[in-house]
């Protein structure tokens, strides 16, 4: 689930549980809410930790080998 996703689905929750006085035949509009805010918490800190962890810097201790390319130009009858 990306950052994106997680914040949706607070803002979803939080209208629904904040914003909306309605009922609908056996759902409770305000528990929906909460669960989908909590969703969206739990995704966007398992989110976080995922690109955390990817943005470790990776050091190596040899040097670095550059090699020049020649470029290679084929010759060819004129167009």
């Amino acid at each position: 689930m990306g950052i994106g996703t997680s914040i949706f689905l607070i803002a979803v929750g939080a209208i629904l549980t904040f914003a909306l006085d309605a009922s609908i035949g056996g759902i409770d509009l305000d528990v929906v809410g909460w669960i989908l805010m909590a969703v969206g918490v739990l995704g966007l800190i398992m989110t976080t930790l995922v690109w955390g962890r990817r943005r470790e810097v990776v050091t190596t201790a040899e040097p670095v080998e550059y090699r020049r390319v020649e470029e290679r130009r084929d010759v060819g009858p004129p167009l």
